[in-house]
């Protein structure tokens, strides 16, 4: 098995706390309504909400995946601090075992940096080719900045 790691930051200018409201505490119910095309429904399979639970995520018709299945690993709320594997769906293949994912908000200036670390598992030889996680990071760009325009539009929401 192998592992390889990859590392973005993105700027906002909205502050952690209310970025870390929308983007993760509520997510679930934000994003499908914002963004139907990308995320059709979540739901959870088991637990609470907190560290363990599983969510199966059904993405929209546009997509190239129909469902994966996130276990939450991780969630600091006073540090701004998100932990999560995807463990299934059609995201994973024969040749990766999971993904997993650490999101971090950290204050700077007025706004924020998204700090944001993607380990992916292998299974064997199998190497991660760049264009793959690439496309990856476009798509969580594009949907962060609609939640970023969201919040920008609706000054009174995750405050």
């Amino acid at each position: 098995m192998g592992v390889f790691t990859y590392e973005t930051e993105i700027n906002s200018v909205i502050p952690p706390a209310r970025l870390f409201n929308a983007f993760v505490l509520d997510a679930d119910n934000l994003v499908p309504k914002i963004a139907p095309q990308a995320v059709k429904s979540t739901e959870i399979l088991e637990g609470d909400g907190g560290i363990g639970t599983i969510k199966k995520i059904n993405f929209g018709e546009g997509s190239t995946y129909s469902y994966v299945k996130h276990r939450i690993d991780g969630i600091d709320k006073e540090n701004f601090v998100y932990q999560y594997s995807v463990i299934e769906g059609d995201a994973i293949s024969e040749t990766i075992e999971k993904i997993s994912y650490e999101t971090k908000l950290v204050a700077s200036g007025s706004g924020s940096v998204v700090k944001s670390t993607s380990n992916y598992y292998t299974k064997g030889d199998f190497e991660i080719k760049e264009e793959h996680v690439k496309a990856g990071k476009e798509k969580a760009s594009h949907l962060f900045k609609l939640i970023e325009n969201y919040l920008l539009e609706h000054h009174d929401a995750y405050n």
